[in-house]
């Protein structure tokens, strides 16, 4: 039985301060509300206050609780720090993790309200979008990445005890390199069960050593007949070329890395692709939060369940996170997700309650369908910003925003407005605003394309360059090197142009240093 609040319920709290009473009145109010009236589906929640400093800590590793020590996140949480303490930068309010139970972190210097509003914005819509979104359900494991991490954590200092911390830096330096492009952009037929990497490590360590025999290392190869991997085509299909996923092929074919560093490229690899659902869900995943924080403490200055300045404070905040500046605004920097997201959920439940002829015309299945939070559940679980805009961006938001498409080519002396607020327009807008939150269109399309393990070794790549942008030479040379180091031998990368296939560039780079220290 769900307990309904009337209008005259005392306020949960009054004044700024809070305690952990308060906080958890504060928290049950929220969760009647979200998951009785709502009906958002969450994991388990697990609220943890922490300070300034440990928030800036927790920046400093990407918002991991428990993740591996490196020099790069020390040097992050200097950076951040000194521009905090001299006001050059606020901290967020909240971080929260994709994990089960779903860990949310406060912080001690909010005041209570914030602390209510990151609540019903982190612990539970963050939360329902982590558990409900197809992306987060087919790359993520939400039960085993805090095992996962732990291991982790311990794996990388065993390392460092054993092997010096100055070759395992290396390591990780080259594979945080090469961290963006160490994902599986489509489903393996496995699913990702992390609790099980810390087990399977073990055995393969185990197993090593049972069948290790130095005599293996004299024996001669065989000689007389074509070598499996000599014909060009056959070794491609054998090495299960072309590779997208760097790290997962130097992983399992680098011929110089030892064992142990292998399984560190292995954790950078399942840490990045942890994070690759999010990197596309940005709007879609701020956006539900952020709707869900301003519902439910709207439900709950209805009922007089917080004051009106409570309600204010809370407007405040929001207004501040969901703002977007004009283009000639000094703090412009293009579209804000936090605000994009909120308007589009806004407008997918004005659209199912209140449509208008034109959203009839344009949505028909979504128009006037009733319920509101039934067609949101459905966005949130069946789409990412790229499909989500393609799908539900609406001529009435196109016109609030004032969008418009500039086609900017380098190859023409001005730029055109490509389209404006008409039918035709609107469906160009979309389809260029979501382009620009497709990852395949953003970054780099760089692929192994060919090695030949019995010859020099020379490892080959293409990079499929789209609409004429090629490589920053200094940056792609810089990635290249860490490449090569893992790899022991020399790399090369050929830019090529996607739709003509011309040849229009290539980088050439060897190793300086063998982190394997050793041939096989």
């Amino acid at each position: 039985m769900t307990l309904m609040l009337t209008s005259d319920s005392a306020p949960l709290y009054t004044g700024a301060d809070w305690d952990y009473d308060k906080v958890r009145r504060t928290y049950d109010a929220i969760e009647r509300i979200a998951v009785g009236e709502m009906g958002l589906d969450i994991y388990t929640n697990q609220i943890e206050v922490i300070t300034s400093e440990q928030m800036l800590d927790a920046y400093s590793s990407i918002g991991m609780p428990l993740l591996y020590k490196h020099w790069s996140f020390g040097k992050h949480f200097a950076r951040d720090e000194g521009l905090y303490r001299k006001g050059l930068r606020g901290l967020a309010y909240e971080i929260v993790i994709n994990s089960n139970p779903c860990i949310s972190y406060i912080m001690e210097e909010n005041t209570m309200t914030m602390q209510a509003l990151v609540i019903a914005h982190a612990a539970f819509g963050h939360n329902h979008f982590f558990k409900n979104n197809y992306l987060f359900k087919q790359w993520t494991d939400a039960d085993g990445i805090l095992d996962y991490l732990s291991f982790a954590k311990e794996y990388v200092a065993k390392c460092e005890e054993r092997y010096g911390f100055t070759l395992v830096e290396r390591v990780l330096d080259a594979a945080h390199a090469l961290m963006n492009h160490g994902v599986h952009r489509y489903p393996r037929r496995r699913s990702l069960d992390l609790r099980l990497e810390a087990k399977r490590e073990l055995e393969r360590q185990e197993h090593a050593e049972r069948t290790f025999n130095d005599l293996w290392r004299t024996v001669p190869s065989k000689t007389g007949g074509p070598h499996p991997l000599s014909d060009r085509d056959r070794r491609r299909a054998l090495l299960e070329l072309p590779e997208e996923n760097l790290l997962y092929f130097l992983e399992k074919k680098a011929p110089r890395l030892q064992g142990w560093q292998r399984e560190l490229l292995r954790v950078v690899r399942h840490v990045a692709q942890y994070f690759y659902p999010q990197r596309q869900t940005k709007v879609m995943n701020e956006g539900c939060a952020s709707y869900c924080h301003y519902r439910i403490l709207h439900t709950l200055h209805e009922r007089g369940l917080i004051t009106d300045g409570a309600w204010l404070e809370a407007l405040h905040s929001h207004t501040s996170v969901v703002f977007q500046p004009d283009f000639d605004d000094p703090r412009y920097g293009g579209l804000n997700p936090y605000a994009l997201g909120f308007a589009m959920m806004q407008d997918i439940e004005r659209i199912a309650t209140t449509p208008t002829d034109e959203d009839r015309a344009w949505f028909p299945d979504l128009a006037g369908r009733g319920d509101g939070m039934a067609a949101l559940k459905e966005a949130w679980a069946n789409y990412r910003d790229e499909s989500f805009l393609l799908q539900y961006l609406s001529p009435a938001l196109i016109r609030k925003f004032r969008l418009f498409h500039v086609r900017d080519d380098a190859r023409e002396p001005e730029m055109r407005v490509q389209a404006i607020h008409d039918e035709r327009g609107y469906r160009e807008v979309r389809q260029a605003l979501a382009r620009q939150y497709d990852i395949a269109w953003n970054e780099a399309d760089i692929q192994i394309v060919d090695v030949d393990l019995t010859g020099d070794r020379r490892l080959l790549l293409e990079h499929r360059v789209m609409n004429q942008v090629v490589l920053e030479e200094e940056e792609a040379r810089a990635v290249l090197q860490h490449l090569a180091d893992l790899w022991g031998y020399e790399v090369v990368l050929e830019e090529v142009e996607a739709a003509s296939g011309a040849r229009l560039k290539k980088h050439t780079v060897g190793p300086r240093t063998v982190l394997g220290g050793r041939s096989e």
